[in-house]
């Protein structure tokens, strides 16, 4: 009896046939016949690798089959920004995309790019060449490919950076991003490269995860990096693990082309679309931390010197926002939010413009969605944050707006549970009315389905998007985790067992902060109060009653391909 091919199967085998970065053509053939051309092929699965993805059509996976929504004849376009760095002239060109061929709508992500949306085949080549004249790509920001590769967004202005590791990332990006070499990797793959101490980038839960570090030696101190491979989140994270290696700066490139070309060879993670990422290999391969270093060090043919001490980032917001010194004396850079990562043409060439009015024209995305303009006059960052908060881009931010962040939603993605955009402006009013004087750090984010690409897992409070059934009508709803937090206090954040209707969150994270208000012991900050109480402690605070846990149900098997986890 004929076998048939699963979907792991189909999509390497497409891979196998095609490179899709060289078929550039065939996107303008596309454009010129129209969207009936277009084969199902290109529709699931080879765009992606020009950061192209089919749009759903606002309900999400409950209008679909097969644990995927219905799509339309539009396109998301995320737009590659390494390390987040942005000239003005740039930026007004994705407002001007924005307006002519996205209806307005751009997102900022938590991989430092921007994404449009409601782009057509016909003018898809018009945003991809408009996207290249100012030096700009979409070139393997989706796909089975090395997305891309996020830095600390103050590197080279940091007052308190290791290094400016931005070159880097630059050159990484070089050795991956259209190298016919690594264009068929078994799944995703992200890597952040910092100098520095904050760890901006999230390097614990990336594939690979490269901080700054300073040895001492006989001769004097040499700067280097740690190594961390395997980070990831999505139904299961995993934080990423530790290798006993000191880099040095001059191996750093080979040492990521090592680790890239082990998953690449990974011919196991090929099996299954849900078990592809490198961090599989840990959690359920028996890889250990020396059989990687040792694989590691036989590809790149020498050995990595031992690791040596390196300080976890404290228990801090990694956001950027505000105004702060750089280390050019007498500069400034400012630092504004970006509610949900949303943001409109109008706000962002009013911030091109401030950076050329006040400043040397360089803007920076952040991996919390938000927006930097560096190299501003001291004399000048007050009147500056008051333009943008003219603009709409807050600098001096309540601790719910700094804290946010959001996923796509159903407005857009096709796997998506619950709305999460007008839902995360509508959440962080409510609780900046409900508790206007609350100045604890706090990391609140929505994620729409079980696959956390809005880092629920890493949150001190994420919200991850269920349907619940209320009166016979099924509305949006969400389940609760607390707890998360990097760095010094790592930890993967608990599921506790209460779930709500949308509409009841913003009670229920009220009853919550109320009793840590009442209850904390000294300093204590949200993650200690949260650690060293039990869930159903937590959750009868959420519920302000004593409620029974609520199961929540796991991820169906599907995975996003366009958005980012």
């Amino acid at each position: 009896m004929e076998t048939r091919e699963t979907k792991a199967q189909r999509v390497e085998r497409l891979k196998r046939s095609v490179n899709p970065w060289e078929r550039l053509a065939e996107i303008r053939r596309f454009a010129r016949e129209g969207y009936a051309a277009i084969p199902p092929e290109w529709l699931g699965t080879y765009f992606r690798w020009w950061g192209v993805y089919p749009q759903g059509d606002g309900a999400g996976v409950v209008a679909g089959n097969g644990g995927e929504g219905k799509a339309v004849p539009f396109f998301m376009v995320r737009i590659r920004i390494p390390n987040g760095l942005l000239n003005s002239n740039q930026l007004r060109t994705i407002a001007d995309l924005a307006d002519k061929y996205g209806f307005g709508v751009a997102d900022l992500t938590v991989r430092q790019n921007i994404q449009l949306h409601w782009v057509t085949i016909e003018t898809l080549p018009d945003v991809l060449d408009g996207l290249e004249r100012c030096g700009l790509s979409s070139l393997a920001s989706c796909g089975d490919v090395t997305r891309n590769i996020t830095g600390c967004p103050l590197a080279g202005v940091d007052a308190d950076e290791i290094c400016d590791a931005s070159p880097l990332v630059e050159q990484a990006t070089g050795l991956l991003a259209g190298n016919p070499d690594f264009y068929n990797l078994p799944r995703k793959f992200k890597i952040s490269i910092t100098g520095c101490r904050a760890w901006c980038t999230y390097p614990e839960i990336n594939d690979i995860g490269l901080t700054a570090v300073v040895r001492k030696r006989r001769t004097g101190p040499e700067t280097g990096f740690s190594i961390r491979v395997g980070g990831g989140l999505s139904a299961q994270p995993h934080l990423a693990v530790r290798l006993n290696a000191f880099v040095e700066r001059g191996q750093v490139i080979p040492v990521i082309r090592g680790v890239a070309e082990i998953f690449r060879s990974a011919d196991i993670l090929r099996d299954s679309r849900e078990r592809a990422r490198l961090k599989f290999l840990f959690l359920e391969q028996g890889w250990t931390a020396d059989r990687f270093q040792q694989e590691l060090e036989n590809r790149i043919g020498f050995r990595l010197e031992p690791a040596g001490p390196e300080e976890l980032p404290a228990d801090l917001y990694r956001d950027h926002t505000g105004i702060h010194p750089q280390k050019q004396q007498g500069f400034s850079y400012v630092g504004a939010t970006v509610l949900r990562g949303r943001i409109e043409p109008k706000q962002m060439r009013a911030a091109a413009d401030l950076a050329d009015r006040f400043a040397s024209g360089e803007l920076r995305t952040t991996s919390m969605q938000n927006l930097l303009i560096v190299n501003v006059p001291d004399k000048s960052a007050s009147l500056l944050a008051d333009e943008l908060d003219a603009a709409g881009l807050r600098v001096a931010a309540s601790s719910f707006r700094r804290g946010a962040v959001a996923c796509t939603g159903t407005e857009f993605c096709k796997l998506a549970i619950t709305e999460t955009k007008a839902f995360s402006r509508w959440l962080v009013e409510e609780m900046e009315e409900r508790l206007p004087g609350f100045d604890q750090h706090l990391k609140l984010h929505v994620t729409g389905c079980p696959n956390s690409c809005g880092q629920h897992w890493i949150a001190d409070i994420g919200i991850e998007g269920k349907k619940q059934k209320v009166n016979g009508e099924l509305i949006d709803a969400y389940y609760f985790c607390v707890g998360g937090a990097l760095g010094q206090l790592a930890s993967i954040a608990r599921p506790i067992g209460y779930r709500c209707p949308a509409r009841d969150v913003p009670a229920a994270i009220e009853r919550l902060l109320r009793v840590y208000l009442e209850l904390r012991r000294g300093n204590e900050n949200l993650r200690q109060f949260f650690a060293r109480h039990a869930d159903e402690k937590l959750r009868n605070f959420l519920a302000g009653q004593e409620v029974e846990a609520v199961g929540r149900d796991i991820s169906p098997g599907r995975v996003p391909h366009g958005v980012e986890s």
